[in-house]
């Protein structure tokens, strides 16, 4: 497939304590970062994008509720080909093992399975009629999916891949949920499930624990006003004790105790309405987002704390949660699109050296 490029912006700037510098209108390592990959920037054949999710050495980005396709790049962003066919694919998500991409598909009330190496689909579970899974996580063996077709019909429904043939199983959350909710994971405490509440302000977030089968416990939840308003994302950290929410507002990454989500425990400043944050796979460092016109849009962040070691500003918008990182962490991809035209772009970012 012949591939577009474009530079990012002459306003681009990747800036802070990090030894990235600019050159022209590229990003350029120097000094300590040196090693790295240089960014780019790839205009990819889709006329909106919804998510990006990465293995070892190639990138997916989504086309969307109206797209009924899956764009495939190389690590560098180069693209190599199109899943095609998919009715309106949304999110995506990785297996801990990299073998097998997840695709959500609410238009057609299924998730479906493809191999990684191959491309070729493996496996697809249908979630039932009026359902609309637009939202995914992995707990060892179990396919959690946030799904809801219409106001107050949201929930979370399960796939048993421990199960041959897989069970599916909806309804497990004792509430309701206005819209389908925004799950998260991690693989380092997989008895622990965050349900993100979207379109309501103020926004909640709701602690679950995994039990036998896959059943949720519901544990906990934010206290009134504590998590903002107009929530974008949520990601667990590696040890699943800390949730980190991106949210329209305040401006910044809240993060919260997962035994006390009372008040947020730490606070990571951004610039306005953060709408994405995604944990490294080392659980060193977030990566942060936000929806912001002129100002910085993308953030290395390190942690425990939240240290600042880069901000880079894309030229135009950030897809609401469309970043992730490269299994090796040496890299991050991030989808952006002007609000009002334009296809969307894939940047490849180099990290900022440890």
């Amino acid at each position: 497939m012949h591939q577009t490029k474009r530079p990012v912006r002459t306003a681009a700037r990747l800036a802070l304590a990090t030894g990235l510098a600019v050159t022209g209108t590229l990003f350029a390592p120097v000094g300590p970062a040196a090693h790295a990959a240089a960014p780019a920037a790839t205009v990819l054949p889709l006329e909106r994008a919804h998510d990006v999710a990465a293995v070892r050495d190639r990138v997916f980005v989504s086309g969307g509720s109206t797209s009924t396709s899956v764009v495939v790049t190389s690590a560098t962003g180069a693209v190599t080909g199109t899943i095609g066919g998919l009715p309106g694919p949304t999110d995506l998500l990785v297996s801990n093992d990299q073998s097998t991409l997840y695709v959500a598909l609410p238009n057609a009330n299924q998730i479906v399975a493809f191999d990684t190496g191959s491309l070729v689909e493996s496996a697809r579970y249908s979630t039932g009629a009026g359902a609309c899974p637009s939202s995914l996580a992995l707990a060892g063996r179990r396919l959690y999916f946030g799904y809801g077709c219409d106001q107050w019909g949201g929930n979370i429904g399960v796939v048993d891949l421990s199960r041959q043939p897989a069970v599916v199983s909806t309804g497990l959350a004792t509430e309701d949920f206005y819209d389908h909710p925004i799950l998260a994971t991690t693989a380092g405490a997989p008895s622990v499930l965050a349900a993100g509440q979207p379109g309501l302000s103020p926004a909640a977030v709701s602690i679950y624990a995994v039990g036998t089968g896959g059943a949720l416990t519901f544990q906990r939840r934010t206290a009134h006003t504590a998590a903002g308003s107009n929530l974008r994302d949520v990601a667990l950290s590696r040890d699943g004790s800390t949730v980190y929410l991106a949210q329209g507002a305040p401006y910044g990454i809240q993060a919260f105790d997962v035994a006390d989500l009372n008040q947020q425990s730490r606070f990571f400043p951004t610039t306005a309405y953060p709408n994405a944050v995604e944990v490294s796979r080392d659980g060193t460092r977030i990566a942060a987002g936000s929806d912001a016109t002129y100002d910085p849009d993308v953030f290395f962040l390190r942690l425990p704390d939240g240290i600042p070691d880069a901000s880079v500003e894309l030229g135009e918008n950030l897809v609401a949660g469309a970043l992730a990182w490269a299994p090796g962490g040496g890299r991050l991809y991030a989808v952006s699109q002007h609000w009002s035209a334009g296809a969307p772009t894939l940047h490849v970012l180099p990290a900022p050296a440890a």
